[in-house]
């Protein structure tokens, strides 16, 4: 509450909470820009912060996260597709399409790591990132045979300037998305015990494992299409709530979401103050904060084998 409070009040333009009460102009700036840019870094944080613990509970691995294991790079993909193949087509379109190539991706990924041997947990995220940077590589090879290149870099940076009313409502649904996920929370929990347990408990584990995955593809290409890519909010932020609340994930959800809108909140408030009156996309600001985290957990990994 502090953190959306502060983003309101934050930005190029002095805007102070007597000002929206006796100012026309101050109160269009807060309904127009501000309001809707809290609110758009509030969903995408939760939306990516969930996605990133379904995908972690599905890989039974906690160094993988949908933004920098395919899920993202697909979401890309299936966007710039649209865009050469269907230009005319509206966003919900698109947005089809890249959640299409972001399931796709997901399942992919699962595909692969899956057959790998639990005793080797770094093999995990080593094949992710390969498996990610490999249809990053097929982004780029589009994008360059369509002249398409510096479209592509500007427009997956995740950042929020250009946040305004009439421009983020499809991160609602990502946060419905997100919150919908608590609903099959205790069967995503059992399938962290391995497909053999989860079966012998009754499980239905493709059913749980293909919601899971459409859950993770739908939130991830919706904050693509919308902002961009944002990493490591969905790594960092789930294995931090797991010191605390185990792997009980219908106990940690909501501190998941909750954890995850705020470091996404933090991290564009602090994009528009560090440089001002300039602004640093929050991809940056996350990658930052994101990258030591994830190298120590790599590096407590290693240890523990």
């Amino acid at each position: 509450m502090a953190l959306a409070a502060l983003s309101l009040f934050t930005g190029v333009s002095n805007l102070t909470p007597r000002a929206v009460f006796t100012d026309p102009e101050a109160t269009r700036l807060l309904l127009i820009s501000r309001v809707p840019r809290t609110l758009a870094a509030l969903l995408a944080g939760c939306a990516l912060a969930v996605s990133g613990q379904i995908m972690q509970m599905l890989a039974r691995n906690r160094f993988v996260e949908p933004m920098t294991a395919g899920a993202g790079q697909s979401a890309a993909l299936g966007v710039l597709l649209a865009t050469i193949l269907l230009p005319g087509e509206p966003i919900w379109a698109k947005m089809g399409l890249a959640a299409g190539a972001a399931l796709a991706g997901s399942a992919g990924l699962m595909a692969l790591i899956r057959p790998l041997p639990p005793t080797q947990p770094l093999l995990v995220p080593l094949v992710a990132l390969v498996y990610g940077g490999m249809i990053g590589a097929a982004v780029t090879f589009v994008a360059y045979q369509g002249d398409l290149l510096q479209y592509v870099e500007v427009w997956l940076t995740g950042e929020l300037s250009g946040v305004l009313k009439g421009r983020y409502e499809l991160l609602w649904l990502a946060g419905a998305t997100a919150a919908a996920t608590w609903v099959i929370a205790d069967r995503v929990t059992l399938l962290a015990l391995g497909d053999a347990a989860a079966r012998g408990l009754g499980l239905n584990v493709t059913v749980v494992t293909a919601a899971g995955l459409a859950a993770i593809s739908l939130s991830t290409a919706l904050v693509v299409v919308t902002l961009g890519a944002i990493p490591f909010v969905g790594l960092v932020v789930p294995n931090l709530v797991a010191r605390h609340t185990g792997d009980n994930l219908r106990a940690a959800l909501p501190l998941t979401a909750l954890t995850g809108a705020a470091l996404v909140l933090a991290a564009d408030i602090a994009a528009r103050v560090i440089r001002q009156p300039f602004e640093i996309p929050v991809a940056a600001i996350t990658g930052i904060l994101g990258s030591m985290p994830f190298l120590l957990l790599l590096y407590r990994g290693r240890a523990r084998v």
